[in-house]
């Protein structure tokens, strides 16, 4: 069987991603590695992705492939640099940042893409990973996360799925959802749009599947 190891900085990212693979991929052995200092640390301390940063990533995937991991997905998406310095070091296994494979996945079809986030900064970081030419329309669920993070995951699914609706208003043909905390709203946010969602969770799981095997 094949292990693979998952690597958050925010808890919020272990269970879509675990049900994900549960759904899609249960015959995967999963290890789930969580430093939620990372995120705090790179808040605070205002040093950026420094070679202190980097060489706590190169540690978590040494100790993920010591232990027989085929494969590793980082859940989030602020450390972009870091990862791709271990997907160089450990080039003989499939390394993905968060959004990756969600890009790829966009990249293949056609028509506006509705990008939807709950964290404000992610609209102004992920558009320019999309293949150039691609037509966005981008849309924050203001108030969703903190939602969230009281524990009303209604609430957060409504207030993304009303922003799906208003992408499909907008002349957008398909969705994607930027974050891993917000799988959780794509039947919601298919329900309120009638169109295709798209999630880096998802998205993720097909390719690190494709890729192991």
């Amino acid at each position: 069987m094949t292990r693979i190891a998952l690597i958050h900085a925010l808890s919020h990212s272990v269970a879509p991603i675990n049900e994900a693979f549960a759904r899609d991929w249960p015959e995967a052995v999963r290890m789930n590695l969580l430093d939620d200092s990372l995120s705090a640390d790179l808040a605070r301390e205002g040093k950026g992705l420094d070679a202190a940063m980097h060489e706590r990533f190169q540690r978590l995937a040494q100790y993920a492939v010591d232990t027989g991991a085929r494969g590793i997905l980082f859940t989030c998406s602020a450390f972009g640099p870091c990862i791709e310095a271990v997907a160089r070091r450990h080039a003989g296994i499939p390394v993905l940042k968060p959004n990756e494979a969600m890009i790829d996945e966009v990249a293949q079809g056609q028509g506006r893409l509705g990008l939807i986030a709950t964290f404000a900064p992610t609209l102004a970081s992920m558009p320019p990973e999309f293949a150039q030419g691609t037509a966005l329309e981008l849309a924050l669920a203001e108030g969703a996360l903190d939602a969230l993070n009281a524990g009303d995951t209604q609430r957060h699914d409504a207030l993304i799925a009303a922003q799906a609706a208003a992408l499909r208003e907008r002349g957008c043909t398909r969705l994607a959802l930027a974050q891993f905390s917000m799988a959780r709203a794509r039947a919601a946010c298919e329900a309120a749009s009638g169109l295709p969602v798209l999630t880096t969770v998802d998205s993720a799981v097909r390719a690190l599947r494709r890729r192991s095997a």
